[in-house]
């Protein structure tokens, strides 16, 4: 299996800004860890962390990057010391230091790579059930454009599912506005945390971000039985597992056509709203 992104529900303390409206001032803290995995294309590290001092206890998680070498320096095993900066909603590594470098073993097996589709790949047929307790299917897309993601109701880190639901309400209101668009797109956001993520609560987190406001939304959100979910996920080449109680998953996001293939995949978290439409429209003049 491939390197997955490792995103924890951790609460990310932010100075609230006074009522001049400035930004908050950036935070920062020292983190020190073993390498776990990495994931290139996301630009993200997976440190097994020591606790961070008034900010977080030891654990398993996901940090961004932006250097790029730290990706190559950075393997599994190695040990790592950098800065952690929490910044406007934002978070990374800053002032990498790669202190040891792990031993590799020439006999070991390679790892499996992860299932990546390719544009005009079918996706397979999937069967869930959305936030009113109703049976979705991918036929039921037929014919419409569908742009699917894939979050948990109680990731609270605002650059991962939080800022996946907030583009999909922007992506909402620019078709909604949009007659040459409007009816002809959905979005769907899949749970991959299925046992928690019953139909109430999915309903409940709609009303956040603004999704399925009335019976007619083309936005749902839904999970299944836990054995489907996995299955749709691995399709995407999004791996997750629980650990010491927590979700560790990747951020996968794709635009499929009427046919119901795919058209473009989106690894990690920096694509826009903007971009997306862009797809949308491609489909549309295709």
């Amino acid at each position: 299996m491939g390197n997955p992104i490792a995103i924890l529900t951790l609460s990310v303390s932010l100075l609230a800004a006074g009522c001049s409206g400035e930004k908050p001032p950036a935070k920062r803290f020292e983190v020190t860890g073993s390498v776990v995995s990495v994931d290139k294309a996301a630009k993200m590290v997976i440190l097994n962390h020591r606790e961070i001092p008034g900010y977080m206890s030891a654990m398993t998680m996901g940090f961004s990057v932006k250097d790029n070498w730290v990706l190559d320096a950075a393997k599994p095993g190695a040990k790592l010391q950098a800065t952690l900066v929490v910044e406007d909603g934002k978070s990374w590594l800053e002032g990498v230091v790669v202190t040891e470098t792990p031993k590799i073993d020439p006999t070991a097996p390679a790892e499996k790579a992860t299932h990546t589709p390719d544009p005009g790949e079918a996706v397979p047929e999937f069967s869930l059930v959305n936030q009113d307790g109703k049976r979705l299917k991918l036929a039921d897309y037929r014919g419409k454009t569908l742009v699917l993601t894939f979050i948990y109701t109680r990731c609270p880190l605002p650059d991962y599912c939080p800022l996946m639901s907030e583009n999909f309400s922007k992506i909402i209101k620019e078709i909604s506005g949009d007659a040459t668009m409007r009816g002809s797109v959905r979005l769907l956001s899949i749970s991959i945390d299925p046992e928690f993520d019953q139909p109430a609560v999915l309903r409940e987190y709609a009303k956040r971000y603004g999704a399925a406001e009335t019976k007619d939304s083309p936005w749902d959100l839904a999970t299944g039985k836990p054995d489907e979910v996995r299955r749709i996920a691995k399709f995407f080449g999004l791996d997750y597992w629980e650990e010491s109680g927590q979700i560790i998953h990747a951020l996968v996001t794709a635009v499929i056509d009427g046919e119901g293939k795919l058209v473009r995949i989106y690894r990690g978290n920096d694509w826009k709203p903007a971009e997306v439409i862009g797809d949308i429209k491609s489909v549309k003049r295709s």
